[in-house]
């Protein structure tokens, strides 16, 4: 096993650096970030820092990195309240990579790769008319981070648009169904292999595999020992 202590990461080859530690918090949600500024100009971005944050006030969150350098689509969030998260699918993973060039404000990244722009249920940011798992969402507060000058977005989900056949019985959204693609590190996007869903796991119970619509099938066997109190 390679071992990297604290001190020889500072010394590691900045991009090699990069990579490296990229790659440690494992798969990671691919998303387009659609977004317009107050003149109608389209954005799309590419993130992989999208995480939940809370059902009830439906939240969810996004790192936007330094600004630095201009960053258009951090810009129009705060400009606007308003932007839409869009899920990457096998359909289009080339296309929604290349939205991480630096492109010119005045180029719409739905242009140069090729995507759709489409608006939905009056909401004012643009949606991925191929991806069939978006949602509108609007800008709650930003929290600065100052250890490295990232914000942290957090934003509600004020519409929601996905496949009907994804969404099961029991309010499970089946995204291995419509090829959403994962990422790990900064370049490498994967498709996935369901190994079950699982019970509500409890001290004395042991887990058991569900359907897809949530319902209770067998215990699994050679399970590790539950402990009884």
């Amino acid at each position: 096993m390679k071992t990297f202590e604290r001190d020889e990461l500072d010394n590691l080859e900045h991009r090699y650096r990069t990579r490296l530690i990229n790659s440690l918090s494992g798969f990671k949600s691919a998303n387009l970030i659609g977004s317009q500024d107050v003149d109608g100009q389209l954005n799309l971005a590419i993130v992989s820092s999208v995480v939940h944050l809370g059902a009830n006030p439906p939240l969810i969150g996004l790192v936007m990195r330094p600004n630095s350098v201009p960053r258009h689509t951090f810009a129009n969030i705060t400009e606007t309240g308003l932007f839409t998260i869009n899920q990457v699918s096998a359909e289009f993973w080339q296309a929604a990579h290349q939205t991480s060039a630096r492109y010119a404000q005045e180029q719409s990244e739905f242009d140069v790769v090729g995507l759709t722009p489409e608006f939905l249920n009056d909401f004012d940011a643009p949606f991925v008319a191929e991806s069939q798992l978006k949602y509108g969402v609007k800008l709650i507060e930003v929290k600065p981070i100052e250890v490295n000058n990232t914000e942290f977005v957090i934003g509600e989900i004020m519409q929601i648009h996905v496949g009907e056949s994804a969404v099961r019985a029991d309010g499970y959204v089946d995204i291995e169904s419509i090829e959403t693609v994962a990422i790990s590190g900064l370049d490498s996007y994967h498709v996935t292999n369901r190994l079950s869903r699982l019970s509500y796991a409890k001290p004395d119970k042991p887990v058991s595999s569900l359907t897809l619509d949530g319902q209770q099938a067998a215990p699994f066997e050679n399970q590790f020992a539950v402990v009884q109190n």
